[in-house]
């Protein structure tokens, strides 16, 4: 079962929700940051990157910069900007980005269910990561930016969301990356009850994206229940915010790789050796190949060739999760036996570059002789997430890049009042 639970929100006063609502903190550096707020001083990047407002050069993980974001966030409550709901509610928050739309509920989720392993994780965290967020979670007693989850659908629950999008929003605004954002309030009491209980129906839930955010989350509750002698289990720090999407809504984009060199091999040497494991064909000079099937890549060369591989059968076991994953392909057939790239998470000869920058990137940053070779990637499947997640497996780093991202700063969970 899934357990869900309605939240007293905090969150922008309706004609401010534009200017709140920012990107996520780890998509920017400090820089970029404070590029984006310099005529906004209510943007939630003061809140989640708080550094911003502080001298240059101060450390990302110095005690005055979670002060300085548990300052933010209460003046901004305290200016009307941002308000507190009086009841516990619900919300469906939709973004329509180029035409595609998907729609969460946005609730509170149980960090019990987190430990139970019936929230489903696919990726090793970090502890210097968590860390950072834990303290801004424990700083600040709220979770500021919410987990990005997904289940498999359950037609009753899809219906009920479109059932309530017929109604008025709460707001309705495109942002500056012409990503349109759209929420309702769920206050009605039947609505929350349908939500909650047919949940309870929904075997498990699976973080798409935020395994971060969502561990150090679960940390705090640890922590803040082991200093309560008076702990029930319905204290707020037990559960944290969610949004929850159904699998049938969303869409994963390509991760595409981006090499600095050969690995001291001639081009030929190169080609000679990728073809004992790959069919090579030359697709285009003009045209970048984006993969159509799974296990096929583009090939970017410094020749300005694009190229097609299809991984030869024996390649890999097409019976395994993990590795018939096409970015274990790439990496156990042609990045670590012929590029000599062992860990792509700490090897600096090998980048990623996300699907929304578009495959012109890739041929950009070729050209232009800051890398030497590029690959594209055919982007992997909601269901093979899932079911790597079930298996208890965890995918290989820069498997996954969702778009749009989720917004911080339309709805705060308050650990405490």
């Amino acid at each position: 079962m899934a357990k869900i639970r309605p939240f007293k929100a905090v969150r922008p006063a309706q004609d401010k929700a534009n200017l709140v609502a920012a990107l996520p903190y780890d998509v920017m550096n400090s820089e970029e940051a404070r590029e984006m707020v310099k005529d906004n001083p209510i943007s939630f990047l003061h809140v989640d990157k708080a550094e911003i407002d502080l001298p240059k050069g101060t450390n990302l993980y110095d005690e005055s910069v979670y002060q300085k974001a548990k300052d933010n966030l209460y003046k901004l409550i305290q200016d009307g900007n941002l308000i507190q709901e009086e009841k516990p509610c619900l919300y469906l928050y939709q973004q329509v980005m180029d035409g595609r739309a998907q729609t969460g509920l946005v609730c509170c989720a149980s960090i019990e269910e987190y430990e139970k392993d019936l929230i489903k994780k696919h990726e090793h965290t970090r502890a210097e990561k968590e860390a950072d967020r834990i303290k801004h979670v424990d700083t600040t007693n709220a979770h500021t930016g919410p987990i990005f989850l997904t289940f498999r659908s359950l037609q009753a629950i899809e219906d009920k969301m479109n059932e309530i999008m017929k109604n008025k929003p709460l707001y309705d605004f495109t942002a500056e990356d012409n990503v349109r954002h759209i929420a309702w309030v769920i206050d009605n009491n039947q609505d929350i009850n349908f939500f909650t209980e047919n949940f309870a129906n929904v075997p498990a839930l699976y973080i798409a994206d935020g395994h971060h955010r969502c561990a150090s989350a679960v940390r705090v509750g640890q922590k803040r229940r082991e200093a309560n002698p008076n702990h029930t289990g319905n204290e707020e720090y037990n559960f944290f915010l969610s949004v929850i999407f159904p699998d049938t809504q969303l869409a994963i984009m390509d991760y595409n790789r981006v090499l600095k060199d050969l690995n001291k091999l001639s081009k030929e040497e190169f080609f000679a050796k990728v073809e004992e494991k790959f069919t090579i064909e030359e697709f285009s000079k003009t045209e970048a190949y984006r993969p159509e099937n799974i296990h096929t890549f583009g090939m970017y060369a410094p020749c300005g060739t694009w190229y097609k591989l299809t991984a030869k059968p024996g390649t890999y076991p097409e019976n395994d999760p993990v590795l018939s994953l096409d970015v274990s392909i790439l990496q156990k057939n042609l990045l670590h036996p012929i590029l000599g790239i062992g860990d792509p998470r700490t090897d600096n000869r090998i980048d990623f570059v996300g699907g929304i920058r578009g495959l012109k990137e890739l041929e950009k940053r070729v050209n232009s002789k800051e890398e030497v070779l590029a690959f594209s990637m055919y982007p992997t499947s909601i269901e093979q997430l899932m079911n790597i997640a079930d298996a208890g497996e965890v995918m290989p780093p820069k498997s996954t890049w969702f778009e749009p991202k989720l917004r911080s700063g339309l709805f705060i969970h308050l650990l405490s009042e």
